[in-house]
């Protein structure tokens, strides 16, 4: 047996037996956890039904500290949510569910272009709930890792609402960190918030459009959203201004900050107005400024980021047929849309790259192809990233010359 053959093998052995520990200790704890959920009122032939066979994902592990939202830079971040595919079907999904949106708008006091948007962020209007079975996920960080309290919450939170009949377990799937449905709502969320906006005596954020839409102007009621307020502005900042003033906690009356100079981006004044609001810089002094008032802060509750926030708020200000930011973000090498990042992997498709569909995803196989094309045309950095500086390469290169055999 050659040497290479004897160290595949030992690999394969190692593997085997790290994941035959990491199920014998996945099996002890939820053996440990069936009293405690049984104490927070799930019963016990439910818990054994819906446990009986998961097998724990040790790849949700990876990705507890690497969320989008603190990792992508903030143009990169924002080009993909807030694309022109994205208000296009946003205001699509206006029209289809007007009715739905008017009575939510008139029950909650949450304007549809703010729930769209959510809806529109959080799961692409239904495209993407998640492909990571939701019990697995949850009870593999219930045993596993840091936070596991928290997690434990919302697995026994997913058993209860299965227990309930709101939620059936056939194909339940959601994000690695459980959050599921048309607009992604944690479990606990989900028991707390969640409201039946179809009248069918059930709580269904995964098969519900009503529900989802209805549940989500809840939440931004319940987390202090002001009927008919805006959530902010892109403004302009006076030369000279003290950036340690800034910060979306450091609120101020709006007095204040027009007596500072502040004004809207394009110069016109801003509403004579008390409301207090606080200067947000997300990429520092020279890249686009905000003013954001109490509305943001609701926006920002649903997932505290900042960057999360501000993809929801300019989306709706889009969905209400506002423009593009209009400060250019502080970087030669802007984020990608949709529309461009299949761009680019169509160019990559046509050298050769074995990266699949051009389906605007930007994956593992993808970035290994930038990486080797930024390689071969000496740019730096060569990460992987899919920004403008290789499409624009790409682009001017024209198509690839074919080389006769």
């Amino acid at each position: 047996m050659s040497m290479k053959t004897l160290l595949c093998a030992s690999l394969a052995l190692a593997f085997w037996s790290n994941a035959a520990a990491d199920e014998m200790v996945f099996n002890d704890c939820l053996a440990g956890l069936r009293g405690k959920a049984e104490a927070a009122g799930i019963e016990g032939a439910s818990f054994d039904a819906n446990t009986r066979d998961l097998v724990p994902d040790m790849g949700v592990l990876e990705l507890l500290d690497a969320q989008p939202e603190f990792t992508t830079p903030i143009w990169d971040y924002l080009a993909a949510l807030v694309d022109d595919q994205r208000v296009s079907d946003g205001q699509a999904m206006l029209l289809a569910n007007a009715a739905t949106l008017a009575q939510v708008s008139q029950e909650y006091g949450v304007d549809p272009q703010t729930v769209v948007a959510v809806w529109g962020v959080e799961s692409d209007y239904g495209k993407t709930f998640g492909k990571r079975p939701l019990l697995v996920s949850l009870a593999t960080l219930s045993c596993f890792g840091r936070r596991q309290d928290f997690f434990r919450g919302e697995f026994f939170a997913t058993l209860d609402l299965l227990q309930s009949g709101d939620l059936k377990p056939e194909g339940l799937t959601g994000s690695w960190a459980g959050a599921f449905g048309h607009t992604q709502f944690m479990p606990t969320t989900y028991q707390r918030i969640a409201v039946d906006g179809d009248g069918d005596g059930r709580r269904d954020l995964v098969a519900s459009i009503p529900d989802a839409l209805a549940s989500t102007a809840n939440y931004l009621k319940q987390a202090g959203w002001r009927t008919g307020e805006p959530w902010g502005y892109e403004v302009k900042l006076p030369a000279g201004f003290d950036a340690a003033l800034a910060g979306r906690k450091n609120k101020r009356p709006l007095s204040d900050w027009i007596a500072r100079g502040i004004t809207r981006v394009d110069g016109t004044p801003l509403p004579a107005s008390d409301a207090q609001a606080g200067v947000l810089l997300p990429a520092g002094a020279t890249g686009p400024a905000f003013l954001v008032f109490r509305n943001f802060d609701a926006i920002y509750s649903y997932n505290a980021a900042e960057s999360y926030a501000l993809a929801i708020a300019t989306l709706s200000d889009r969905l209400r047929g506002g423009g593009a930011l209009i400060t250019p973000w502080p970087t030669d090498d802007p984020g990608l849309g949709r529309g461009e990042r299949k761009q680019l992997q169509l160019l990559l498709l046509a050298r050769g790259h074995a990266i699949g569909e051009a389906d605007g995803m930007i994956g593992t196989l993808t970035r290994r192809a930038i990486v080797a094309e930024q390689q071969r045309l000496g740019l730096q950095p060569q990460d992987g990233r899919a920004g403008r500086k290789i499409l624009d390469a790409l682009r001017r290169e024209g198509p690839p010359i074919q080389v006769p055999l």
